[in-house]
């Protein structure tokens, strides 16, 4: 860790200012600033979701914000493949970076590379992941609310009533949380959920374009609403109906990415998005990791949830 290589430096300069004093030379006391440099701070992002644009997103910004502070960041991307997901988080602790940072996945997919990081004593920080042993802190945001506001917005638009096709990724702790608020607001409002499609990772706008063209074809006009996991999902759900030629079966998202923006202003099926606040989280990930890298601060919580603002043509 950089920190203990630091301390173990002043304490050099410490024993060489003694020295100088015993030879009546003027002793000068190290500033503890320059003896943890944001230089000399390493920090390795591991994600499974890099093609997603959210994920890309956030990682970008935490990128940013990690070099603003004189950081050596770099990203290792598995293309969904969550195997080597967990080969990648090995690698990572024996390079021994200060810290590494999960960008989005499932942390039960990552045992092994949680159990490498701790026998190596690299604290691992998660961006929009779940609360798990392991972390020294998740940030992300309140998924459940993400999917509750998207799914209230989606039942207004139905006019409140009608049946609703859900558009998932399990693997995704987040995705997750958000379906379960869907779920919940679409009980509460008597509203029918026909069925739930997994969206694969890489492509999940061609998956759920091809999803929702096959759903359109078997079940016709019974479907009156799609509610998408992430805003992805939703455009593709988006273009099949557009290519059906299908009105009146609204579609929401969650991200708040700006081509669901553009859609939703141009007034098709996409009505509504939920932003999430990537800039505050990709912060926060970093305000974390710079206070127990450098100074030895242990964050104050696992879990640190941000709120999302819903998104509509009005």
């Amino acid at each position: 860790m950089k920190l203990r290589r630091s301390l173990s430096a002043l304490g050099v300069a410490v024993v060489g200012a003694l020295t100088l004093t015993a030879c009546g030379g003027e002793a000068t006391t190290p500033d503890p600033a320059e003896t943890t440099a944001g230089g000399d701070v390493t920090v390795t992002v591991v994600t499974p979701y890099l093609a997603n644009a959210a994920t890309k997103e956030v990682i970008d910004l935490f990128t940013a914000e990690g070099e603003e502070r004189g950081w050596e960041v770099s990203v290792v991307d598995t293309a969904g493949d969550m195997n080597k997901l967990n080969s990648a988080f090995q690698d990572a602790a024996a390079q021994q970076p200060d810290a590494i940072v999960l960008g989005t996945g499932d942390p039960t997919q990552i045992s092994l590379g949680l159990k490498a990081a701790a026998d190596a004593e690299v604290p691992v920080f998660a961006i929009d992941a779940g609360e798990a042993e392991g972390f020294a802190a998740n940030v992300t945001s309140d998924n459940a609310d993400l999917g509750d506001q998207s799914a209230k917005a989606l039942i207004e638009a139905m006019g409140g009533e009608g049946q609703v096709v859900m558009m998932t990724h399990d693997p995704h702790p987040g995705v997750r949380a958000r379906a379960e608020g869907a779920r919940q607001a679409f009980e509460a409002a008597g509203i029918t959920v026909l069925e739930e499609k997994h969206v694969n990772v890489p492509g999940p706008v061609d998956d759920a374009r091809t999803s929702v063209q096959d759903i359109l074809s078997a079940r016709g006009g019974e479907v009156t609403g799609i509610w998408g996991g992430w805003d992805e999902p939703a455009l593709g759900a988006t273009q099949a109906l557009e290519a059906a030629g299908v009105d009146g079966v609204p579609v929401v998202g969650v991200d708040g990415q700006d081509f669901a923006l553009a859609a939703i202003e141009e007034g098709g099926p996409f009505v509504a998005t939920v932003k999430q606040d990537w800039p505050a989280i990709a912060a926060k990930v970093a305000e974390l990791v710079e206070d127990q890298v450098t100074n030895g601060t242990a964050p104050d919580q696992k879990n640190y949830e941000l709120p999302g603002t819903l998104i509509t043509a009005d």
